[in-house]
């Protein structure tokens, strides 16, 4: 059983008679990188809002590595680093003195060499007595995250980090988030890029309308949701009666010269639909000869797509 850095139970927040946050129960344990996934208005910002105090009068309880929020703000706040998606520094403040009345605002002594420390890690060096206005999209992202760590936190969020950034820039900021957490930080995503999200995380939560929906890593969730397809494209007209001998791979006829195959709850396999020799030997024996062969299994997007779609889809009702 592992302490976890981040726990919470039954959080709610509500503004007036909009329920934002519902009941939300999550545990994050020390050194893991946590990426947080749902659509606009899904209770995202508001969640991280009531673990870094910016919202308060919320119901429920939130500890960062053992201390209360509520009780023991002023530690909690100390152990908290944020990226917001939008900038939230002065534009006439100099690069390095952003950095340095940051640290100050939490009594690091030491403000002026972790800020020397930062710029070079993030190749700020040259801009460190140059006004924020005048850095690129890409300087000022990187500054932000600077920013946030400052201090030295243990808990980090990552507010879509790499929204217009560019590839490159991307990549090393990915790379930058896997050593954090090999350091030890515990590191708390959002993103819209699930790409980002499937590359960087050891474990994704889907949250809709304020509650949590479902928490597993990529490959569990895709155990769980994705499937598995084979494409058949032959010579000869397949006869209707065909597919009904191969009633576990839910077939079904897309033209007269084209099989659809799929295998529900294989998308975390990296290997080809199961028994697939069988099912060529099947085709053979019906008289028919394979023109062409496609395959492919579930994407995270797919199984995210999917399990938003199961939770707001209306109850079926039965007639007796």
């Amino acid at each position: 059983m592992f302490l976890p850095l981040l726990q919470i139970e039954a959080l709610s927040k509500r503004y007036g008679d909009n329920l934002a946050v519902d009941d939300l129960h999550l545990s994050i344990p020390p050194g893991e990188i946590f990426a947080l996934l749902g659509p606009n208005g899904a209770g995202k910002t508001t969640t991280i809002g009531c673990i870094c105090g910016m919202v308060q009068a919320f119901e429920g309880s939130i500890c960062v590595a053992g201390h209360d929020v509520v009780r023991d703000y002023r530690l909690t706040r100390q152990l908290v680093g944020v990226v917001p998606q939008e900038l939230n520094f002065d534009g006439f403040f100099k690069v390095e003195d952003v950095l340095r009345y940051q640290a100050g605002f939490f009594g690091r002594r030491n403000g002026h060499e972790r800020a020397r420390a930062l710029l070079a890690e993030f190749r700020l060096e040259e801009k460190s007595r140059s006004n924020t206005r005048w850095l690129s999209g890409g300087m000022k992202r990187r500054l932000m995250i600077c920013k946030a760590l400052v201090h030295d936190p243990v808990l980090l969020f990552l507010d879509e980090p790499t929204a217009g950034v560019d590839v490159e820039l991307r990549d090393e900021l990915w790379n930058y988030v896997r050593r954090l957490r090999d350091e030890g930080v515990t590191i708390v995503l959002t993103t819209h890029y699930l790409e980002e999200a499937e590359k960087l995380a050891d474990r994704i939560g889907i949250i809709s309308d304020g509650r949590i929906l479902h928490v597993d890593t990529t490959i569990g969730l895709k155990s769980r949701f994705g499937s598995q397809w084979l494409r058949l494209h032959t010579v000869e007209p397949i006869p209707g009666d065909f597919p009904g001998r191969l009633p576990a791979w839910s077939p079904r006829l897309e033209d007269n010269r084209t099989l659809h195959l799929s295998l529900q709850g294989a998308g975390g396999s990296s290997e080809e639909l199961p028994a697939t020799a069988w099912i060529l030997n099947e085709i053979s024996r019906a008289g028919l000869t394979i023109r062409k062969i496609e395959g492919g299994s579930s994407s995270l997007e797919d199984i995210f797509r999917q399990i938003l779609h199961e939770k707001t889809a209306p109850a079926r009702t039965q007639t007796a």
